[in-house]
């Protein structure tokens, strides 16, 4: 649950009212961002957060021996996917609608 904590706090502290990011971003072992399809009007620092998050959630499932391929978490109306690919991560980035319901 850290992990949510963590963006509920990233989103928390911009007080400015935006909209929410559309795209993938992949990420290499370091939490660089090698490629992105996120608008570049989306800050790159918040882009960068989520990055390090996801690759430390993926690193203590690793530690607490819970293999994890994919992760998916619907943190308000964003969903955020991810799979691990070799010490990076591909993020999905997606937001929901009333019309677009996660699936059971």
């Amino acid at each position: 649950m850290g992990f949510i904590k963590k963006l509920a706090r990233l989103f928390r502290s911009r007080a400015a009212i935006r909209q929410l990011p559309v795209g993938s971003l992949t990420v290499n072992r370091d939490g660089q961002i090698i490629t992105s399809t996120v608008s570049s009007t989306y800050p790159k620092s918040l882009l960068d957060e989520i990055g390090h998050e996801v690759l430390a959630l993926f690193r203590e499932a690793r530690a607490a021996q819970l293999p994890l391929a994919e992760v998916s978490v619907h943190f308000g109306s964003l969903l955020i996917t991810a799979r691990e690919l070799r010490g990076g991560t591909i993020i999905f980035l997606r937001p929901q609608s009333v019309l677009s319901q996660p699936p059971n």
